[in-house]
């Protein structure tokens, strides 16, 4: 990983970042110069309407694209410079995700779920047990070990996913529409839980969401509008500006976003 003398470089850096779908007359534009800079202990909600780019900067930042343009630099390193395995693992050792959907193995435990990347990273049997142990107790479901998701809530459900995507000690959490498929007292267990792993951990996190209330639980928020960051501020001036505009709305099509229309569950 690379580094710089001097004050410490951001987490993460942007300069100029554009992606460029199809060639020709059929090109699009997705991103037009994206330029950002986020701070270790962060956490940062991305809003935007639909087609706004979002879904595609999150991509990005996830590691799971790469610009057509511009430069992107995790922890110093530029990205485009690394292979696909390279990406990889920089993924699985810095990163964590958690989406609107729990995709959890259904016929697999609550503790087996979270076990999942230890797996893949050859963690001893023993060492991964009380890792992911750990980790459920740190979301509230100590005790729910050997359930299963279908033993469980919807809210659990995600605990899980987070307890799955923290497991690893990632530095940042991605979590895209993390409370789409919650009502609305679940939504907020979850925003709580999210909140309080950034502030007691020092995780960073980014968070797409299309809900000014979910947003509000951010230090910061940035607004995307064709494919630009149009506003860029403290939770409570950006979503204040957006509600005011009627903009606040979702990207329900971005590769990593799921459909907006999707069941709402009472657990």
């Amino acid at each position: 990983m690379s580094t710089t003398s001097g004050a410490a470089a951001p987490l993460i850096a942007l300069r100029a970042v554009t992606r460029v779908y199809g060639q020709g007359s059929a090109a699009f534009a997705a991103l037009r110069g994206i330029d950002l800079t986020v701070a270790a202990g962060e956490f940062v909600a991305i809003m935007g309407p639909s087609g706004s780019g979002k879904s595609t900067a999150m991509n990005i930042l996830g590691l799971l694209d790469t610009p057509t343009g511009g430069e992107y630099r995790f922890l110093g390193t530029p990205v485009q410079t690394l292979s696909r395995d390279e990406r990889a693992v920089l993924r699985r050792h810095y990163l964590g995700f958690v989406f609107q959907g729990f995709h959890l193995l259904p016929r697999t435990t609550a503790q087996e779920n979270v076990e999942l990347p230890l797996i893949y990273r050859g963690v001893p049997v023993r060492q991964r047990h009380a890792a992911a142990r750990a980790a459920l107790a740190e979301v509230g479901l100590a005790g729910w070990e050997h359930h299963t998701p279908a033993e469980l809530s919807g809210g659990q459900q995600q605990r899980v996913a987070i307890a799955r995507a923290i497991v690893t000690q990632p530095r940042v959490l991605l979590a895209d529409e993390p409370t789409g498929n919650l009502d609305s007292r679940r939504s907020h267990e979850i925003m709580t839980l999210i909140q309080r792993l950034n502030r007691e951990r020092g995780l960073t996190v980014l968070m797409v969401t299309h809900e000014a209330d979910i947003a509000a639980y951010a230090q910061r928020v940035l607004h995307f509008r064709d494919g630009r960051i149009e506003r860029d501020g403290d939770a409570e001036t950006v979503v204040a500006a957006a509600n005011m505009q009627g903009e606040a709305g979702g990207d329900a099509n971005g590769p990593t976003g799921a459909a907006e229309t999707g069941h709402v569950q009472e657990g």
